[in-house]
């Protein structure tokens, strides 16, 4: 076999090996292929290892079936009481067909922005300005199952939609600035308020408790002295009633009660009193005398 015969058959081999390699495809995880063969739709390739027929098939797109997230630029949207908002969207979906995402609808993403836009606007059109700012969640759900109808038949899985941004006109904005700070501002007051409140509070309660202690100290000290005192005259009862029984135990005599009427008739005119009673029992103060001289006299010969 001459040189030439042997450099066609190489060349031929290369380009056979070339083109077979080149068939052989691999599938990554979470795509999908979809295939034609003769320019018509032939089968969807999932995840793995394919080999396609050589100038028949080709691989007419190529699909990527994670949750993708597309950001649309502002749509102007009036409300119904003609209020003009620029609104921006945030849709998430998934593909979850990739033959109708393939031949379902000319440039999908321009088609879901579209519909999302015709949808806002149908949808704002028929809220206030107040409920479109407080009903953002439900305008999302709203957006979401219409979209997510209309999108099925693509091969699509509107998963969920948001409100980015919701711009009212500059006049209206100002006005809702305006309004929040006086908001703020009034609950600054009342929290300014409360705390006056409670400060006062804490003081009239520290003012009462300190009452009370002292109320509490004059009751402990009057307890105290009343005690005291009852005390103390128990025990001067107490001495009297002994001096009583020592007496009394002793059998004194005529002479002896007369001296202790002397001493207590003394007592009873040491300067203090202004009227002194003397008793009937004392007949005169001569008697008396000679009664304290008589007493006196037995003691000293005793």
């Amino acid at each position: 076999m001459d040189p030439v015969t042997i450099a066609i058959i190489i060349a031929i081999a290369v380009l056979l090996l070339i083109i077979v390699v080149r068939n052989i495809k691999i599938v990554p995880q979470a795509h999908a292929f979809v295939l034609e063969r003769l320019g018509a739709y032939k089968a969807t390739w999932g995840t793995g290892l394919h080999i396609k027929i050589p100038f028949i098939d080709r691989i007419a797109k190529r699909v990527s079936l994670k949750e993708q997230v597309v950001d649309f630029p502002p749509q102007p949207v009036i409300t119904r009481d003609n209020v003009t908002m620029q609104i921006d969207t945030v849709v998430y979906f998934e593909i979850t067909d990739p033959k109708l995402y393939t031949y379902g609808v000319e440039r999908p993403l321009d088609a879901i922005e579209n519909l999302t836009a015709t949808t806002l606007r149908n949808i704002i059109g028929d809220l206030e300005l107040d409920s479109t700012l407080t009903s953002r969640d439900t305008i999302n759900d709203k957006i979401r199952i219409i979209l997510d109808e209309a999108t099925d038949a693509w091969g699509i899985r509107v998963i969920r939609v948001e409100l980015k941004n919701i711009l009212p006109p500059r006049e209206i904005q100002d006005a809702m600035e305006k309004q929040m700070k006086a908001e703020r501002e009034r609950r600054a007051r009342i929290l300014d308020a409360e705390g006056e409140k409670r400060s006062q509070i804490l003081v009239a309660e520290g003012l009462k408790e300190s009452a009370i202690l002292k109320a509490d100290a004059v009751k402990e000290t009057k307890i105290r002295e009343a005690a005291g005192e009852a005390e103390a005259i128990l025990t001067v009862q107490k001495a009297y009633a002994d001096a009583l029984r020592m007496l009394n135990e002793a059998n004194p005599n005529e002479k002896v009660i007369a001296l202790k009427s002397l001493e207590a008739f003394q007592k009873a005119a040491d300067g203090k009193a202004t009227k002194i009673i003397i008793p009937s029992e004392i007949q005169g103060l001569a008697g008396l005398a000679t009664s304290v001289k008589e007493l006196m006299s037995d003691n000293t010969e005793a």
